[in-house]
Order: structure tokens, then C-alpha cells, then sequence
């Protein structure tokens, strides 16, 4: 029985993001491989071309999931129409748009091999309740259909969009995305759950990185284990009449502390322009949508 060596996966996604001198130039300004030797991805790190020649000889398919809930679902017809034109151009990717209002969402133009699926789903009186929940229903769903539909999950935030090309480059195993505020920070300035009693407590000397809530994924049976943890973490504390300091995004950091990605994305995957202009990131390719959090 053949069995998985995540040594040997970690070894040959760094084969694919290593390139020769003549073809791509080194980065040298910002950390590109984790202590325990996972590629973080940049610009300039990697091969698309190789990538996609994998990728494309295996067939592969791609989730995308996103919760349109209550007033969020003004952000969906950007979302998806930025999606066509960045997010995985030239493979097979499947919509999974989680809604309360599924006579509202948009039709949308789909590329050749893309489709959206409109699926009710609860709502919730607190935004908190609707981030957290959705751990919930992205593992029951990962059971029931997206095991035998697409071979990669990404869940992604719906008040985004897609401003720069998003491809094969960050599927791996587990994906996890270094947040924008908290990258090149010490880790005591994380803003991790510090409360033991939490299922989400990390110390405040641990943590690699601060990871955002509003992007992660990896191979469907490793997305199911991450939801699940991350589901119960959430019941265990209610059970105590708790809730971690960030919601879902604290019981994911507590995850990655113990269960490491095998690809990191930099923060070019998920940048916030209140935190203005960096050097260090000058390609942006998925921001937030400005929005008035009062009104929505």
C-alpha cells in the first residue's frame, strides 16, 4: 500500500520552485522556504510553466469556495467576474457559492470547464456565527460532494476580489496564507488566542506565522480534517460559553501551530489596502472589496 511521505511532498514542491539562475532571478529581500523546508510563494519563486504542464497532465480539479450570507451577497457578482478572469485560468474549476438568498446571485459568463453551484445555506444574526459555521458546512460538503467533483478545495472570502493571476502555483497538500498585518512581526505581536483554557490558545512563544482566516486549502481529505478540528475547537469552547479572540481564523492558526502547511503563500494572496503600500509586496492579487462594515 502506497503511503504518503510528506518529506518526500515537501521535496518535490521545492524541486518545481526552484529554477535555474538564467531563468528566474533569486529572491533574496523576504523568506521564501518555512523551518520545516515548505515553499512560501512569491513572485519570482516559481515556474508556472512547469506547474501547469503537471497539473495539466493529471487532469486537475479545483474548488473554490465562498459564503455569499445576508448583505454579503452584493460581493458576489465582483468576485466571480475577477475570478474569470485571475483565478486558475485554463482549469477545471467548480463554484461552490453558499447562500441564504440563492435567487440573488448573479449569472455569471463561466470560461469553457467552469461551473457554479448555488447552495442554500443557513444565516446567522452574527458575522462571527457565519465565519465560524462555515468550517461546518465546507467539511460536511467536502463528505457528500466535493470528494468525488474536484481533487483541490480553496475557500476564499466573498468581500474580495481577484486583481492579478492566481494559478496552480499554490496547490499543495495544505495551504495556509500569511496575513497581511503580521508578516515580518515578531510572533508576540500575533494576535493568537492567549486564554489556556481555549482550543484555540496558542503561547505566546509559538506560532511560525500569523495565517488569514479568508484563504486556505489544500487536497479535499486534508481540508475535511482541517474543518473538522477547527468545528470542534469552535464546540469545545462554547461548551465553556467561549469564543477565541479571531473566531475561525484563531482555531486555524491553532491548527497550522501543530498541523504545517505544505505551502505558504505570501501575502500577495490575500492583501488588505488599509494596510497601504509595502516593498516587499508589490503584486497584490487578491484585496479587499472597501466596504462600510456599519451598513453590512
Amino acid at each position: 500500500m502506497l503511503c504518503w511521505d510528506p518529506l518526500k511532498q515537501v521535496f518535490l514542491d521545492r524541486m518545481l520552485y526552484e529554477t535555474p539562475e538564467v531563468t528566474k532571478p533569486k529572491k533574496t529581500d523576504v523568506l521564501t522556504v518555512t523551518p520545516w523546508l515548505a515553499p512560501i510563494v512569491w513572485e519570482g519563486t516559481f515556474n508556472i510553466d512547469i506547474i501547469n504542464a503537471q497539473h495539466h497532465k493529471a487532469g486537475t480539479r479545483i474548488g473554490l469556495t465562498v459564503f455569499a450570507i445576508r448583505k454579503y451577497v452584493q460581493f458576489i457578482k465582483t468576485f466571480l467576474e475577477t475570478a474569470e478572469w485571475f483565478f486558475m485560468v485554463g482549469y477545471r474549476v467548480n463554484y461552490y457559492v453558499f447562500t441564504d438568498e440563492p435567487n440573488n446571485i448573479p449569472n455569471i459568463t463561466l470560461g469553457q470547464n467552469r461551473q457554479l453551484f448555488v447552495i442554500e445555506a443557513p444565516s446567522y444574526k452574527r458575522w462571527q456565527d457565519i465565519t465560524m459555521r462555515r468550517m461546518q458546512i465546507i467539511r460536511d460538503f467536502a463528505l457528500v460532494q466535493f470528494t468525488s467533483e474536484v481533487d483541490y478545495l480553496v475557500c476564499l472570502d466573498v468581500d474580495m476580489k481577484f486583481t492579478y493571476h492566481i494559478g496552480a502555483e499554490i496547490l499543495s497538500d495544505v495551504i495556509g496564507v500569511i496575513h497581511p498585518g503580521f508578516f515580518g512581526v515578531p510572533r508576540t505581536q500575533f494576535p493568537n488566542e492567549r486564554r489556556p483554557q481555549s482550543a484555540g490558545y496558542i503561547p505566546a512563544d509559538e506560532g511560525d506565522f500569523y495565517y488569514t482566516g479568508n484563504f486556505f486549502g489544500g487536497k479535499i481529505e486534508e481540508v475535511y480534517k482541517l474543518t473538522n478540528h477547527c468545528h470542534h475547537a469552535m464546540l469545545a469552547d462554547k461548551a465553556k460559553n467561549m469564543e477565541a479572540r479571531w473566531h475561525d481564523e484563531s482555531y486555524l492558526n491553532r491548527y497550522f501551530l501543530y498541523y504545517k502547511p505544505t505551502k505558504v503563500l505570501s501575502p500577495e494572496y490575500s492583501w488588505n489596502q488599509y494596510f497601504g503600500e509595502s516593498k516587499f509586496v508589490p503584486i497584490k492579487r487578491y484585496i479587499n472589496v472597501p466596504k462600510n462594515y456599519i451598513r453590512i
